[in-house]
């Protein structure tokens, strides 16, 4: 576990309480500071609950990023507003056309409407050896789209991944679920930390792992 945070994420005092916080144009109505810091929510972004936790997740700011299920940008936003170009991929039409809007504000903001499950089909934009791919995807299968994206990473480059259990299984124990998941993720990755998100995400493993 780590205190320590990227360069452009700082912890401040928002609305009378501690928050994480971004500084860029805001995105969904979070509240912000005078200085143009927004409070990051953890109970909104699976990456934001991942920080709060204390999980080491290897970031120190200015990485260049996959993010694979954008969605309406929630939480890439608060990724493009520390790290360097970040492509962000979404599959769903109608959250992709938010995406667009909150890239607007993001000279480093890529949205590509494309299925994570199909690397091969934006390959040909997405540079290779990026630092680190982050995966919030609601299918089956989570462990396949990480395996099949790790060609985009560098070889010290970091997967960090919020996995979950109902996209997989509705039926099954999520532990039991989470084991499956992991066992799948280590035919590509050595498995660094991993982390029950409950606290701000029911039925979500947060995984850090690095490529073989």
């Amino acid at each position: 576990m780590s205190d320590a945070l990227p360069d452009g994420v700082r912890r401040l005092s928002i609305d009378g309480r501690e928050r994480l916080a971004t500084r860029g144009a805001p995105v969904y109505g979070e509240p912000q500071t005078d200085e143009g810091w927004r409070a990051w929510d953890p109970g909104r972004s699976k990456l934001g609950a991942m920080l709060e936790l204390g999980m080491d997740l290897g970031l120190d700011g200015g990485e260049r990023v996959l993010y694979l299920g954008a969605a309406s940008g929630t939480t890439v936003s608060h990724v493009a507003d520390f790290a360097g170009p970040t492509y962000a991929v979404e599959f769903a039409p109608r959250p992709a056309r938010d995406l667009v809007g909150v890239a607007e504000d993001r000279d480093n903001l890529f949205p590509l409407l494309k299925d994570a499950r199909e690397p091969e089909t934006y390959a040909h934009v997405v540079e290779s050896d990026l630092d680190c791919l982050i995966q919030d995807v609601a299918t089956r299968g989570q462990s396949t789209v990480a395996v099949r994206n790790r060609q985009f990473l560098a070889p010290d480059g970091r997967l960090l991944a919020a996995i979950k259990a109902r996209s997989e299984d509705v039926l099954v124990d999520p532990s039991e679920v989470f084991g499956d998941v992991l066992d799948e993720l280590r035919e590509g990755y050595r498995i660094l930390e991993t982390e029950r998100l409950d606290r701000f995400h029911d039925d979500h493993l947060a995984v850090v792992a690095e490529p073989k």
